[in-house]
């Protein structure tokens, strides 16, 4: 009786999405989608804030991130009925910002290429069924650790957003003038957070950015916009397919542990993810295995591809996703629901620029603090997987501390990464165990060492 009160309803739509099978309602499913939204659209604010400080055109950038996120949750509703949600990926876009294209001074569609290339690899390995072997290949602590030292610098680039942390003549880099406008309304939504985080409350990274954004408007330290909404035009669309004309920029042997380094961290990233959400969603059986796992990996991994076509940097599977679960969405449905609200977005670009709007926090220097809250709270929340690490152990722990240590003092991605792979190799065949270590970890110490010494081969070699 339950099960069939459940299925009616929503006719269609209930058994389009197995509302009966998975014990769910319409009401549920439209309320599970419309929590997920709530608590992941800060990327809207926080993406083209990124990005545009790499030379993207901001409007352009906040509406092509509303539509590939609506595109790609959609789609993973529609072609895997799982409550998952897709956007713009916090910490890989800074990686293609600020690593990518300012630190290697590459073009902006260049960076957009590595994405397309690495989206497009994760596509072929689900494919052709290497994702276990690629899992396989990379030890679960290097793993770890990668998304840890990705968390340190996604908080230093947060930290420096509001002028708390700055260049440093003397040491290189040292704290800022915590009584300036903009590191006060950084810190203000940075400990608001944090206060949330600790008391389990949803939301908080959109709390924290939104009172960062009220303080500034009433000390004056952001403009006040002249309009809440508008009608899109040509020039929003202005940053899709340019990347396919740099593919063959892309693909230089200087790039492929940077590529390398975005395919860990998205793909590994998703695994984490659905298993994470899945499992409070009834989707993962005892032994692990996520119902719809194919299809969820090549949405997943199709919509880094289209996010580097966009523009937009690599879109993945989001752990907020999770509100929804939490609120009781059970299928494809929720994802609907959250990916029309995000069309929905792409008329509010006004609101979006409010939140991104740059400011001069120090000399000379400009970011934008409103958005630090977010980026501080995503550090702290990959910080929590280093006891996941096993640190007991020389092999594991020697190359974690490289990757973690490297990536954020480095102010590098794939020279952290390169430092921990080179690490681990050294480590095991000192140790004697030559023979435990996977071939793909052999392949990488060439590429790394060619990455070390690019500027010395093309120089002398090439």
């Amino acid at each position: 009786m339950e099960s069939a009160s459940i299925a009616a309803s929503g006719g269609f739509i209930a058994r389009r999405f197995k509302f009966s099978e998975r014990k769910t309602n319409l009401r549920t499913e439209a309320l599970g989608g419309l929590s997920t939204f709530l608590t992941m659209c800060y990327i809207l604010f926080v993406n083209p804030a990124i990005l545009s400080q790499a030379g993207l055109p901001f409007a352009a950038v906040a509406v092509c991130t509303a539509l590939a996120a609506a595109i790609t949750t959609i789609a993973m509703g529609l072609l895997s009925n799982t409550p998952f949600a897709l956007a713009s990926g916090l910490g890989l876009n800074a990686v293609v910002a600020f690593d990518i294209i300012l630190g290697r001074k590459l073009g902006w569609q260049t960076g957009m290429a590595c994405v397309v290339i690495e989206g497009l690899v994760a596509l072929v390995l689900v494919i052709v069924g290497l994702r276990e072997a690629v899992m396989r290949a990379v030890p679960t602590s290097l793993k770890i650790a990668i998304g840890v030292g990705i968390g340190l610098f996604i908080a230093l680039v947060g930290l420096r957003q509001a002028g708390i942390v700055v260049n440093n003549p003397a040491t290189g880099i040292g704290l800022g003038n915590l009584t300036t406008g903009p590191a006060l309304i950084g810190l203000a939504g940075i400990f608001v957070a944090f206060a949330l985080a600790s008391r389990n409350i949803r939301g908080a990274v959109l709390i924290g950015i939104a009172t960062s954004t009220v303080l500034g408007l009433i000390a004056g330290v952001l403009d006040t916009p002249d309009k809440v909404a508008q009608w899109p035009h040509s020039g929003d669309f202005s940053t899709i397919g340019d990347a396919w004309g740099h593919l063959g920029d892309a693909l230089t042997w200087a790039l492929v542990p940077t590529i390398f380094a975005l395919f860990m961290s998205d793909f590994f990233d998703t695994i984490g993810t659905v298993v994470a959400v899945g499992t409070p969603a009834g989707l993962v059986d005892k032994d692990g295995n996520v119902e719809g796992v194919r299809n969820i990996l090549l949405v997943d991994s199709a919509a880094a591809a289209l996010g580097g076509t966009f523009g937009v940097s690599s879109v993945t599977t989001y752990v907020e996703s999770g509100a929804g679960v939490a609120e009781g969405a059970r299928t494809g449905f929720a994802s609907l629901v959250t990916g029309g609200l995000f069309v929905l977005a792409i008329f509010f670009v006004p609101i979006m620029a409010l939140v991104g709007q740059q400011v001069e926090v120090t000399k000379g220097v400009f970011g934008s603090p409103a958005v630090a809250p977010a980026l501080v709270m995503v550090g702290y929340l990959m910080m929590r997987m280093v006891p996941a690490i096993e640190w007991g152990e020389a092999e594991t722990a020697i190359p974690a501390f490289l990757i973690i240590a490297g990536i954020p003092l480095t102010f590098d991605i794939s020279a952290g990464i390169g430092f921990g792979v080179l690490g681990f190799v050294v480590t095991m065949v000192v140790r004697g165990k030559a023979r435990d270590v996977h071939p793909l970890m052999w392949a990488l110490v060439p590429l790394f060492l060619a990455f070390f010494t690019h500027d010395w081969l093309s120089q002398h070699v090439f």
